[in-house]
C-alpha cells in the first residue's frame, strides 16, 4: 500500500484531546451499527475538515482501524494544510480520479504516519462533483471501507453550500454537524439538520466548534461540546 507524510501535523494539546475523547466515546454508544460518519457544516470555515482528521487521530490512537475520505471536490485543503506527500515522491491521486474511473481504489488508498489511520484525499476539483457521487463507484468505496475498517470517516462539502452531503448521507450510518460559534444562525443550523434527514441518515449530533472560553488554565475551548442526539 502507498503511503503519505505529512510536514505539517500539528501536535494536539491536553484540552483538545480531552474534548476528542469525549466526541470518540459519545459517538462509540451511539451504537456498533455505526460505522460510516458524514461529517459536515452548515457554511464554510466551521472547522469541519479540522475536527474530521483530529477525530480519525483519536479513533486510530484506540486501535480502531480508521478511513477518512475526503469527499469535498470542490474545496479539498488536506495536502495543502498538510503539506502531505507520497513517501515515494509520486503524484498523489485521490477521490476525484477513483469516482471518475482514472484510477482503481488501491490507487487512491493511503497509508499515513498515524498507526491504523488510513485516506483517500478529494484529488482534483470535478465540475460535477455531485453527479460523480451517484455512480456506482461510490458505493463500493463505501462497502469496502466498512468491511476493512472500523470507522469510516467522510468529510463532506457544507451542507449549507452544496447538496452533496445530502447524497452521502444515504448511504452512510449517521452524521455529525460541525458549528462553530457564532457562525451560522439557529434557522439554518435546524433546515440542515432537516436536509441530512431527509436523506434518511441519522443525525447522530453537533460539535461546537471554536468556543470561546473564559478559563484561563489548560482549557482553550477547541471543542466546545458534543450533542448525543437532537
Amino acid at each position: 500500500m502507498k503511503t503519505v507524510t505529512f510536514g505539517n501535523l500539528k501536535k494536539q494539546d491536553y484540552a483538545m484531546k480531552e474534548s476528542l475523547r469525549a466526541l470518540k466515546t459519545n459517538i462509540q454508544f451511539c451504537g456498533d451499527d455505526i460505522r460510516t460518519v458524514v461529517v459536515t457544516s452548515a457554511v464554510p470555515n466551521e472547522g469541519k475538515s479540522t475536527v474530521t482528521l483530529d477525530l480519525a487521530r483519536s479513533l486510530s490512537e484506540s486501535g480502531k482501524r480508521v478511513l477518512l475520505i475526503d469527499t469535498d471536490m470542490r474545496k479539498s485543503v488536506y495536502v495543502g494544510r498538510l503539506r502531505a506527500a507520497d513517501s515515494e515522491g509520486r503524484e498523489i491521486y485521490g477521490l476525484s480520479h477513483f469516482l471518475s474511473g482514472q484510477k482503481r481504489l488501491e490507487e487512491v488508498l493511503y497509508g499515513t504516519e498515524v498507526p491504523g489511520m488510513f485516506m483517500i484525499f478529494a484529488g482534483p476539483s470535478v465540475p460535477n462533483p455531485t453527479e460523480i457521487l451517484e455512480k456506482q463507484y461510490f458505493e463500493h468505496l463505501l462497502k469496502f471501507g466498512s468491511e476493512h475498517f472500523n470507522y469510516v470517516l467522510l468529510d463532506c462539502a457544507p451542507i449549507g453550500a452544496a447538496i452533496d452531503a445530502a447524497v452521502i448521507a444515504k448511504h452512510c450510518d449517521g452524521a455529525i454537524l460541525v458549528i462553530a460559534q457564532g457562525m451560522a444562525s439557529g434557522r439554518l443550523i435546524q433546515t440542515v439538520k432537516k436536509q441530512l434527514e431527509a436523506s434518511g441518515v441519522r443525525v447522530l449530533g453537533a460539535v461546537l466548534n471554536k468556543v470561546k472560553m473564559k478559563k484561563s488554565s489548560y482549557d482553550k475551548g477547541y471543542y466546545g461540546g458534543y450533542y448525543g442526539e437532537y
